[in-house]
């Protein structure tokens, strides 16, 4: 039997019958082709790591006593396997047929790209905004997400924390981006070591932002690939722990902030960005707070 060319690696918490679904889309993807998986699960209580079992021996589950996050469960999944190509997938998404096959494409043409992350989809069709610029002090207002970006799109400042649509629209098969989202992408294992895969200080988010930074410090690319498509439900894991996903998404927005904005422990941005980022985090809590207890 061949060496695998690809292995996925899927950390899984909680994600309920979406971790089956995102392993079939796998298999199906690699019909045909020699690959691997590693899922790791990080101590869930649904029953959900129960999945792999369909697709064992290709399939391996790692097992962790507690919650290690998913910076730390990527690199147990990179040290697990061997193939030189590795996707980087959450359990709440899925591929759309013939998205592996572009993305490999796209790095086997260009050896200076490290990651390749195709265009992500809301279960609706509509576009996730998975390709963005460097996060900065503005992002919290202009991001993805953000109130101010839905009002005013056009904005360059909106355009630039998230690469707008028409950007690409040029007939090229990829374009150059700052970063790509984690919940989906194709990486070179090799650039990978380079940059000793994941900062585990990061537990949740900010971890695909600050490896794309690290790569691209290293000379590599990061490309964008609208060819290639995924389909991802937001937030199937971080749904049974909000509490927790608010307060960490906070905390590795600061970490990520300090690590590559404002390096330097007197630079006074630091204190005003924990500031901002702290009274955020406390609006959203009391929200999610109310929305549980209605």
């Amino acid at each position: 039997m061949s060496a695998p060319g690809v292995a996925a690696i899927l950390v899984n918490y909680n994600a309920g019958g979406e971790l089956a679904r995102a392993l079939r889309s796998i298999a199906d993807e690699m019909a045909g082709h020699a690959w691997e998986a590693i899922v790791v699960d990080n101590a869930s209580t649904d029953g959900s790591a129960a999945s792999v079992d369909a697709f064992a021996p290709t399939v391996r589950l790692l097992r962790n006593a507690a919650n290690v996050g998913f910076a730390r469960g990527v690199n147990q999944g990179l040290a697990a396997s061997t193939a030189p190509l590795v996707l980087i997938m959450n359990p709440d998404c899925r591929l759309v047929a013939g998205a592996v096959a572009t993305l490999r494409g796209i790095l086997d043409a260009r050896p200076d790209c490290a990651i390749a992350g195709p265009r992500i989809l809301n279960p609706d069709g509509s576009v996730q905004g998975s390709a963005r610029g460097d996060p900065d002090m503005l992002t919290g207002l202009f991001g993805r997400t953000t109130m101010l970006r839905r009002l005013v799109p056009f904005l360059p400042v909106a355009k630039r924390n998230v690469v707008a649509e028409d950007a690409i629209r040029s007939g090229e098969e990829s374009v150059i981006v700052d970063w790509v989202s984690g919940a989906c992408m194709l990486a070179r294992r090799g650039a990978l070591n380079t940059v000793h895969g994941f900062d585990e200080r990061f537990f949740l988010y900010w971890e695909d932002a600050d490896l794309c930074r690290r790569l691209r410090a290293r000379g590599y690319r990061v490309r964008y690939v609208p060819g290639a498509s995924a389909i991802h439900r937001v937030g199937q894991s971080s749904r049974t722990a909000r509490i927790f996903a608010i307060r960490a998404f906070h905390e590795s927005a600061y970490l990520y902030y300090a690590t590559h904005v404002a390096p330097a422990p007197s630079n006074p941005k630091r204190p005003l960005a924990r500031l901002l980022l702290s009274a955020r985090c406390w609006l959203l809590l009391r929200q999610a707070r109310r929305m549980r207890e209605s």
